[in-house]
């Protein structure tokens, strides 16, 4: 009887020594979350909207502001859109994400991106709120995009529609600042 009584201890001093040193019961770490705490699952779906979202305001949807533009220099825009930036300009203006496989599926291939710029030019100096006096440069760019379009219906009978020449023209406009100097301000200015 002794014997049992002391391997029952034994395994509650074991068992209580082991759940206080495992982190799961220690009053140090602050306060319990309860069911909070359980880490829950989220779409990769969802995932990857939110991080093309951080990406294109990231890389896109910002006006940079460069330096002035000295007298008597050609006007060049900057660099002319990126196949990303073409590439998801095309996939908002029709996109084909969210099919359903084995039953309809779409794909863009062999794809070819001709970009042509159409304008460049400057707006006269102005004062924009937070930046001051500037010019808005404007550069508007024509890009063709030749593709082959895959389309594979499976159900009621399954088969595959190939269009070889494909094509989209998509308009983008790339716009940024450049400082306007020698323009003093007002009463108070800083410039």
């Amino acid at each position: 009887m002794s014997y049992k009584r002391l391997s029952l201890a034994c395994c509650l001093v074991l068992s209580a020594l082991a759940v206080g040193t495992s982190g799961c019961l220690n009053p140090a770490q602050g306060p319990d979350l309860g069911l909070l705490a359980v880490p829950i699952p989220i779409s990769p779906y969802f995932q990857d909207k939110l991080e093309d979202r951080a990406w294109e305001h990231e890389r896109y949807e910002r006006v940079p502001i460069m330096g002035e533009v000295p007298p008597g220099t050609e006007i060049k825009a900057l660099d002319p859109p990126s196949d990303d930036e073409v590439m998801r300009a095309l996939e908002k203006a029709r996109p084909i994400e969210g099919g359903l496989p084995f039953l309809y599926e779409k794909q863009r291939n062999n794809v070819r991106i001709v970009k042509e710029k159409i304008a460049d030019y400057l707006d006269p100096p102005r004062h924009v709120p937070l930046i001051g006096p500037v010019q808005l440069h404007h550069a508007h760019y024509k890009c063709t995009i030749y593709f082959e379009e895959r389309t594979w219906v499976g159900w009621p009978i399954p088969h595959e529609i190939i269009d070889e020449d494909s094509v989209e023209v998509i308009y983008i406009d790339h716009n940024h600042f450049h400082v306007v100097g020698g323009v003093t301000g007002g009463v108070g200015s800083n410039y």
